[in-house]
Parts: structure tokens; C-alpha cells; sequence
């Protein structure tokens, strides 16, 4: 004999898979071959009524059907009147409503960079050419960079060769870090420098991965922060001669109040990475799509109109001094 099941059974009038839903028995294994509905029988003592009642019904669907064309006619004029009204060239809906339309659009249509100040642009300069600035391993300040890293990750601990094993515990992905760097450049060194400088506790919360429920197979913690420091620089579009995504033209505002505020923005991100992280409870392969979604937030949050400094922006308040 066929064990019983427990299937869910939607009857009629549902509309989302909740309203009048309960659980029924049905025996064997093939019960989902069923109609949704269900067989339903109907005596002949019935049929009179249940005729009457069809013709009530299909009067009050004529009905509804009726009201709900006048009012979609309703909508479809007004949004004509608006589109109207927001076409018009220089008309002060039209100016009001033509920025946040465009800028959900995604990065595909292109904002009117703003007129900059002589202090944004001196400062948009000096940031572009940090971020030219390759990282060499033989350079003298290059390798001073990361043994100053090290000393403030470890200050307990002996300072190790430039090739070392060692270095693998920070997050570095081979014994001889400078070959971790690619795309990021110099800067991604300087912004891991930065956040252990300006915020050493949660520089090494992060580091030693003290928060939180972890995965078995985290992400690497210095390849991490190279990783972060391109995304920001893309995502800002420093590396043009002027901004023209919505994020970058917020961004030259904020570099005005503050001249490192890529730097701030670069720990916010790397702190926002890692909530994120947790949320998601990824691993190793899923990295990408975190710093993708730590992208998404990043955006929003620097599109809020009340942020005019770094230290305005939400996840700013996840980062400890």
C-alpha cells in the first residue's frame, strides 16, 4: 500500500500562496499530478443555484472589469500630463525630477560633472596620481610600507623577511606579498596603512576575524583590502579626467571637506565587505558577489542628500577607533 504524504493543497481564492491555505492528506506518491483546486462534486439539488449564482458573479466581474478600465484610463492620461510636464525644457518639475531619474538608471547614462573648486581639483589630482603609482617590491619605501604594515598588525610579534610564510597569516596569498598587488597599486598599501593607523581596533577585528559567526574558508584579509581599493576607484571613476557617474560626483564633494576621504571611504567599505559577509554567510568563492553587494551599498549610501562628509554616511557608525 502506498505510504501517506503531506502535501499543500491552494484553494480557490488564493493569491499569494497564504490566504485559505492548510494542509492536506493525499495518499500515494504521484498526489501532485492533481488539479490546485481540487475535484469537487455537485449533486443535482444544486445545479438551479449554483447557476444563479455563475450569473451573479459574472455581473459584478463585468462591473469590476468596467471600473478597472476607467481607472487605468485614469492613470494612463495623468502620466501622459507628467511625462508632458517633465519634457518641457526648462521647466522646474523637469529640472527637479531629470536627476534621480537618470541616476537609477545605472551608470549606462552619464551626469554632467560639476564645476570644481580649486581645492577638489588640486586634491582629485594628487588622488589620480597616487593611484598611478604601481607597487615595486624593490623600492626602498615600497618595502618599508609593509614592514610598517606588519609592526601594526603584530606589534608583539618579530618582523619578518619580505619573503616569508609568515606573511600568509595577514592574508597575502604567497610568501612574497608584493606579488598580490596587480591592479591595485601602492595606494591599496597605503589604504591597509591608513585603517590600522585610524582605526586600530577595528583594523584588527578584522584582521583576526573577531566578529561574527566565520566560514571555514574566509576570505584573505590583505588580498581583501587590495581588492577593496580597486573597486572604489572604479566604482568613483577617479581615473578619468572628471567623474561622471553619480558616486564619483558625490565623492568630489566629500574630497573637498576632506583630504583623505578616500581613505575613510576605503575603511567604510572594508568594514561594510565584511557585515556583509556575515549577512550572507559566504566563503571564499563568494567573495566577488559580496563586494558586489558592498558596491550596491556603497552607492546608495553616498547618494543620500544629507551626507557631505564621509563621516555622514551610515556605515560609518560600524567602524571603532
Amino acid at each position: 500500500m502506498a505510504s501517506r504524504t503531506l502535501r499543500r493543497r491552494l484553494h480557490h481564492g488564493d493569491v499569494d500562496g497564504k490566504r485559505n491555505e492548510h494542509l492536506e492528506g493525499s495518499l500515494g506518491l504521484d498526489g501532485l499530478d492533481e488539479p490546485l483546486l481540487g475535484n469537487y462534486e455537485h449533486d443535482d439539488r444544486h445545479s438551479e443555484v449554483d447557476t444563479l449564482e455563475d450569473i451573479w458573479d459574472e455581473e459584478r466581474r463585468k462591473e469590476r472589469l468596467h471600473w478597472t478600465l476607467l481607472f487605468s484610463q485614469l492613470i494612463a492620461q495623468w502620466a501622459q500630463w507628467l511625462a508632458n510636464v517633465v519634457l518641457v525644457p526648462g521647466s522646474l518639475i523637469g529640472r527637479l525630477l531629470t536627476f534621480p531619474f537618470n541616476t537609477q538608471r545605472g551608470q549606462s547614462n552619464k551626469l554632467i560633472t560639476p564645476s570644481l573648486s580649486p581645492l577638489q581639483e588640486e586634491r582629485c589630482k594628487n588622488l589620480r596620481e597616487r593611484l598611478e603609482v604601481p607597487f615595486d617590491g624593490s623600492r626602498v619605501e615600497h618595502q618599508d610600507a609593509l614592514k610598517q604594515l606588519w609592526r601594526l598588525a603584530y606589534p608583539d610579534r618579530e618582523l619578518p623577511s619580505l619573503k616569508s610564510e609568515l606573511w600568509k597569516e595577514m592574508g597575502w596569498q604567497g610568501s612574497d606579498p608584493s606579488t598580490d598587488f596587480r591592479g591595485g597599486g601602492f595606494i591599496s598599501l597605503e589604504n591597509l596603512i591608513f585603517f590600522a593607523q585610524r582605526y586600530p581596533e577595528s583594523f584588527q577585528r578584522l584582521l583576526h576575524k573577531q566578529d561574527g559567526t566565520r566560514a571555514e574558508w574566509e576570505y584573505p584579509f590583505a588580498v581583501a583590502g587590495i581588492n577593496i581599493s580597486f573597486m572604489l576607484a572604479q566604482m568613483l571613476d577617479l581615473q578619468s579626467g572628471k567623474p561622471t557617474s553619480l558616486a564619483g560626483i558625490r565623492f568630489l564633494e566629500l574630497l573637498g571637506e576632506d583630504e583623505m576621504a578616500f581613505d575613510d571611504l576605503y575603511c567604510v567599505a572594508f568594514q561594510m565587505m565584511d557585515a556583509q559577509w556575515l549577512a550572507k554567510r559566504a566563503s571564499y568563492m563568494e567573495f566577488n558577489d559580496v563586494l558586489k553587494s558592498t558596491r550596491t551599498q556603497l552607492e546608495r549610501e553616498l547618494a543620500l542628500e544629507d551626507v557631505s562628509n564621509v563621516r555622514d554616511l551610515p556605515a560609518y557608525n560600524l567602524l571603532k577607533r
